[in-house]
C-alpha cells in the first residue's frame, strides 16, 4: 500500500558443523526466533523437543548447548528464505514478489557431506521448489512434518515419528 512501510525480515546465518550429512530447512524465523535471534525460539514450536528426543539430550539445555549437540550429531539448520516481507510469522503471509531465496547452490557445492535436504514442513518444500535451482547435487529431499505450533493438526508425537527417518542419514 501506498505510504505503509514494508518491512523485511532477515533469516540467519546457516548452523553448520565439521562434516553435515542432513541440512534441515525451514522456511523463515519466527517474529519470536528473530526476537530471540534463535532458530526455533518459540517455545511452542516442537523442533528442539524433537532433537532432544532424536539425540538424547535434555531440553532444559542452552541454545548454545543445543546449537553444539546438532552439529556434532551431523546437523545443519537453515532456511530456505534469506529475506522478505511477512507480517506476522505465518508461511501463508509471505510476500513472494519481495522473497530472496538463500544460496543453496554455493552451499551444497562447498558442503559435500550433506546427503539429506529435510525440509520442516510442506511450506518449505514448495518455497524452495518454486525458488531454488540446485545443479549437480546428488542428494535426497524429504518433507517432514512442520513442527511450528501453526500444525496443530497433528500430535507432537506423531510428528516425531515422521522425523525419526532423519537417523538413518546419520549413521
Amino acid at each position: 500500500m501506498k505510504g505503509e512501510e514494508r518491512i523485511i525480515d532477515e533469516g540467519f546465518a546457516p548452523i553448520l558443523g565439521v562434516n553435515p550429512k542432513v541440512l534441515i530447512l525451514g522456511t523463515l524465523p519466527s517474529v519470536k526466533s528473530l526476537e530471540h535471534q534463535q532458530y526455533y525460539g518459540n517455545p511452542q514450536n516442537a523442533f528442539w523437543w524433537s532433537m532432544s528426543e532424536l539425540l538424547s539430550f535434555d531440553l532444559s539445555i542452552s541454545y548454545i548447548e543445543r546449537v553444539e549437540l546438532v552439529k556434532q550429531n551431523s546437523i545443519a539448520i537453515w532456511d530456505v528464505i534469506e529475506r522478505c516481507h511477512r507480517p506476522g510469522s505465518l508461511d501463508s503471509r509471505i510476500d513472494q514478489s519481495t522473497l530472496v531465496a538463500n544460496d543453496f547452490s554455493s552451499l551444497l557445492s562447498e558442503v559435500s557431506t550433506i546427503k539429506l535436504v529435510a525440509f520442516n514442513g510442506q511450506a518449505a518444500s514448495k518455497l524452495f521448489n518454486k525458488y531454488v535451482s540446485v545443479d549437480k547435487w546428488n542428494g535426497e529431499f524429504m518433507t517432514l512434518p512442520s513442527t511450528s505450533p501453526a500444525n496443530a493438526a497433528m500430535k507432537k508425537q506423531d510428528k516425531l515419528e515422521h522425523w525419526r527417518e532423519v537417523l538413518t542419514y546419520l549413521e
